[in-house]
Order: structure tokens, then C-alpha cells, then sequence
């Protein structure tokens, strides 16, 4: 893409109303725009990290052999009722009617819908076990929206529901799901530590977050600090085998790592003193199990093998997509701008020309963004007649993790500078070169 085509509405100062480093980051990257309190539109590069995000969500989600789908946003009360939470739920609930005077709503979750779902099409033991998905847009009435995406009103959210005979197979799904999400974020660049966690107006007593680390983060969390140096890293996992998921879970969760709502001083302070972390996370997961809570209430049962009716095990296991990118930031930032890790940038590099209307850098330019562009990369060139100066804060403020400077100098000597945004280092190299270093650290993810 070039910058002079592209729609990326920077800003130079940051935002009055803006508390925290992501909200503030994501305004002057032209990445979002609020449209009401807690609501926002996704501007093009904000939505192409989201979209990258969203993606690597759903491949992990596949890779666990779960089948995805797609359910609205509007649900009738008279499901929420039948389960007993539409009048639980509270006032984040956005209660509404239609023109027929039925009572609706704006999901804010949907353990009720895919119960529905369920009941409707399923009926014998045969065909369990069953997982299914979706991400959708979800809406929650907060008191109190801030933080940018990382608290709105609206979000985009991944949600898992799995049904299983026994409780075995069961909790055979959440370590299935434990291991799928560990997955997804390490590719996204980010260590999201499961914590044990409240159950909240889901319900379950079995369940954990996921928290990154971050001084900003709304939950004070308690963790042993070998937690983490626990990477996931490239193992290979067979999402069938029982043990092998059982392993990473207890490899996982085995050291003390809890949110504030669970958090047991007595085993905490058993924890060697020199590891015991007090902190802040932002919560960008969490998977629970809860029975037959639903099941039981909707009559979504199935014939067993002895031909007598079961409710089925259930559980419920979201991810927070939009709410990753804020956390992303958190996690990823210096004092001039964002700094994306390499699996969700939105452009794999940047292309600065300090001589617009050369016809030697415009010809460079042009050569590296076609090489690129073959190689199935997506380049972001600032073409701008603008000064370098200029040019170097925008690349900085919306992150790319490599920058090729092109000028005339260089040229001369046959070289373009080649930066890394994270650490800051330059070399210079032959133009063919640096696409070439730049396209084995894409092919190495």
C-alpha cells in the first residue's frame, strides 16, 4: 500500500481523554475512531490488525478440531428466561423490544443460543463429543466505559461451547482449549498467563484466565514468578490424546498464579519469597467448565448408550479480540509509538523514500515494494512529499517491526538502511538483500 492512497488520519498530540498508553496510541495511529461512549469504529489499519488477529484465533480454534459457525447478535429473552439469567444478568444487558412487542436483547454472551442450538439438532451420545464457535460482536451496557477498547461497550469476542457425555470428556475440552489458547498467543507475540479465576454470571467452579502483564491492567493478580519462564514454543500437539493435554495443563497452572478474586495468602506465602509477584494483568481469555448448568435447565439432553436421556457436560470459552489489540499495545510500546510484534503488524514493512521525485530513490522504492509485493509481503510505502523527519515519527507511532530507508547517498553506494523497530539497530545492505532478510524472519513464524 501507499501511504499517499491510504486512509491512516495520524494525530501529533495525544488526545485529552485518553488515560492509558494503548487508548492514546490507537488514536494517533489513526487506528480507531470512538463513536459514543465505549463505542468505536474500526478505521483500516486498526481493522487490519484486528483482522490478523481474528485469524490466528480461528486457525488455532481449527487446529484443535473445533468447528466454527456464526450466531447473531440479537437473542430473544424468552431463552435467557428458560435458563433463569435474564433477569440475573444485571444492567450491562442492553434490553430492548421489537416492533411485535417481543422482548429482545444484544448478546452479551451466548451460552443460551447454542444450548438452543443443540437441543435442536442433536439427540444421541453418537454424536459427541462436539465443539463449536464463532466470533461475533458483543455488547455490554458498562457503567463506566474507559480504557479505550480495552473496556468498551462493544466488542468483538471469540466464543467456544463444548458438549460431551462425561465429565472425563468434558475436561478434556477445557484442557483442549487451554492449550489451543496458549497456542494463539504466543503467535501473536504475547506471554497470557492462565490464572485461576471466578466463574462470575457464567458460572463454574472449574475455570482460568488468561492475563497479560501490564501496570494498567484492571486486575491485581498474585503468581509465582517462574510462571513466566514457561513458553509454549513450536511442540507439536495431538489435540486428541488425552494425557498429552492433561500435561500442558498442569505444566501450565501447577505454579501459584491467581487473580485477586481467588487469590489464598496461606499458599502464596509458601511460595519462595524471591518469586512471589504482586501485579497488575489485563484479561484477555478465559475458559470454564460448568456441567450440566445449561443443559439441565434448556433440556438439552442426549440419548445414552444404555438409551436413557443425559444432559450433556458443557462448557463455555472465550477469547477477547478487540480487547487483544489494546493489550498487544500495553505490551508492545516505547516513548515514540506502538512496537507490533511480526504475526500481527499490519504492514510487514516499512518503505521510507527521503527523496520523493528522485527519479533514482522513486525507482529503488518502487523495485522494493514490487519485491515485496511478490513475495506475498504487505509493504507500506510513504510516498509523501513530505520531510524525513515526518515521515521517521509516522513509522515509529504506528509500529511496523522493519523499516527500509531509501535515499540518495545510500544509492550511491549501492545500499539501503535496513531498521529494527524494536531495538532500534540499522545496517545497511543491497536493496535485494534487505528484502531478502526481511521476507526469512516473515518465513520463519
Amino acid at each position: 500500500m501507499r501511504l499517499s492512497r491510504y486512509f491512516l488520519p495520524v494525530l501529533k498530540e495525544n488526545p485529552a481523554d485518553a488515560q492509558i498508553v494503548s487508548h492514546r496510541l490507537m488514536l494517533r495511529a489513526g487506528m480507531i475512531k470512538q463513536q459514543a461512549a465505549g463505542i468505536y469504529s474500526w478505521l483500516p489499519m486498526g481493522f487490519k490488525v484486528l483482522r490478523k488477529l481474528e485469524n490466528i484465533v480461528h486457525e488455532e480454534q481449527v487446529r484443535a478440531g473445533h468447528i466454527p459457525m456464526l450466531m447473531p447478535t440479537l437473542q430473544s429473552a424468552d431463552l435467557w428466561r428458560e435458563s433463569g439469567r435474564y433477569d440475573d444478568y444485571g444492567e450491562e444487558m442492553l434490553r430492548i423490544s421489537d416492533r411485535h412487542g417481543r422482548d429482545m436483547l444484544y448478546g452479551p454472551t451466548n451460552e443460551e443460543m447454542i444450548t438452543d442450538i443443540f437441543r435442536s439438532h442433536v439427540s444421541s451420545y453418537k454424536d459427541l463429543p462436539l465443539t463449536l464457535y464463532h466470533i461475533q460482536w458483543k455488547f455490554r451496557d458498562e457503567i463506566r466505559p474507559r480504557f479505550g477498547v480495552m473496556r468498551g461497550r462493544e466488542f468483538l469476542m471469540k466464543d467456544g461451547y463444548n458438549f460431551d457425555l462425561t465429565v472425563e470428556d468434558a475436561l478434556h475440552a477445557y484442557n483442549r482449549h487451554l492449550v489451543s489458547y496458549l497456542r494463539s498467543y504466543e503467535r501473536m507475540g504475547l506471554q497470557a498467563i492462565p490464572m485461576r479465576a471466578d466463574g462470575g454470571p457464567i458460572g463454574g467452579d472449574y475455570t482460568h484466565e488468561f492475563l497479560v502483564l501490564a501496570e494498567t491492567g484492571e486486575s491485581e493478580v498474585f503468581y509465582d514468578s517462574a510462571v513466566t519462564d514457561l513458553t509454549f514454543g513450536d511442540r507439536e500437539i495431538d489435540y486428541d490424546d488425552v494425557a498429552q493435554c492433561q500435561s500442558i495443563l498442569e505444566e501450565f497452572t501447577s505454579k501459584y498464579a491467581r487473580t485477586d478474586e481467588t487469590h489464598d495468602e496461606a499458599l502464596f506465602n509458601q511460595i519462595p519469597e524471591e518469586r512471589r509477584r504482586v501485579a497488575r494483568g489485563i484479561e484477555v481469555g478465559q475458559i470454564f467448565y460448568f456441567g450440566t448448568k445449561y443443559s439441565e435447565a434448556m433440556g438439552a439432553t442426549v440419548q445414552g448408550p444404555d438409551g436413557k436421556p443425559v444432559p450433556v457436560q458443557m462448557g463455555s470459552h472465550g477469547i477477547g479480540v478487540s480487547r487483544l489489540v489494546g493489550a498487544l499495545i500495553e505490551a508492545n510500546h516505547d516513548d515514540k509509538g506502538i512496537i507490533w510484534p511480526e504475526g500481527v503488524t499490519p504492514f510487514h514493512v516499512g518503505i521510507v523514500n527521503l527523496k520523493q521525485g528522485d527519479d533514482e530513490a522513486d525507482a529503488a522504492c518502487d523495485a522494493l515494494y514490487k519485491s515485496f509485493t511478490a513475495l506475498g509481503l504487505d509493504p507500506l510505502y510513504d510516498d509523501r512529499n513530505e520531510r524525513a523527519g515526518g515521515k521517521f515519527a509516522t513509522m515509529d507511532l504506528i509500529g511496523l517491526p522493519w523499516r527500509i530507508t531509501v535515499g540518495p547517498r545510500g544509492l550511491k553506494n549501492g545500499v539501503v538502511e535496513l531498521t529494527c523497530r524494536r531495538s532500534g539497530v540499522s545496517e545497511e545492505l543491497p536493496p535485494e538483500q534487505a528484502v531478502a532478510k526481511v521476507a526469512a524472519i516473515y518465513a520463519a513464524l
